[in-house]
């Protein structure tokens, strides 16, 4: 017997229609504060390196432990306010990645599910059409059929991947 139904923990609609609306409120409030770049701003902005992460982490502690030593060509106001919204973004942004990953994989057990499922329901409708003819399974099978190399007399697929 194959092994069928790996995922069977469903999630009730009104959690599916709160998350959709949570999502939008998300959205709607991260709006006006989010940019997408251009290839070209994407170019001259560029993404800084870890090492440069580590750069602006330790004047970031020589600002707050040491003062005196600051700049005064430089907007520590903001520098505090980009160091702020930086963290939050990253830390958000993981968040929102670890969860989109269980999400997808959680949908990757309900494909294979109901891919494995179809199978089933394929091949019984090649059975019932061998055995019973004019049942209707017969254009069942040839409808299903096309998803599959040389059209319906193969029952399985050229992929184990759904």
């Amino acid at each position: 017997m194959p092994f069928q139904d790996m995922c069977n923990n469903h999630i009730p609609e009104v959690d599916k229609n709160q998350l959709l609306i949570l999502a939008g409120q998300m959205e709607a409030i991260l709006q006006p504060y989010l940019r997408n770049l251009s290839p070209e701003e994407n170019t001259k902005v560029g993404v800084i390196s870890e090492k440069n992460k580590l750069f602006v982490n330790k004047d970031f502690d020589y600002h707050n432990s040491q003062p005196a030593l600051d700049s005064p060509d430089v907007d520590w106001a903001e520098f505090e306010a980009d160091y702020s919204s930086r963290q939050f973004y990253e830390l958000g942004a993981a968040r929102l990645i670890a969860l989109a990953k269980a999400m997808t994989e959680t949908r990757r057990l309900h494909d294979y599910d109901n891919y494995h499922n179809a199978l089933i329901d394929y091949k019984h409708a090649q059975y019932k059409d061998s055995t019973q003819a004019g049942l209707g399974y017969d254009s069942k099978v040839e409808d299903l059929g096309q998803f599959f190399t040389g059209g319906g007399a193969v029952a399985e697929p050229t992929s184990d991947n759904p």
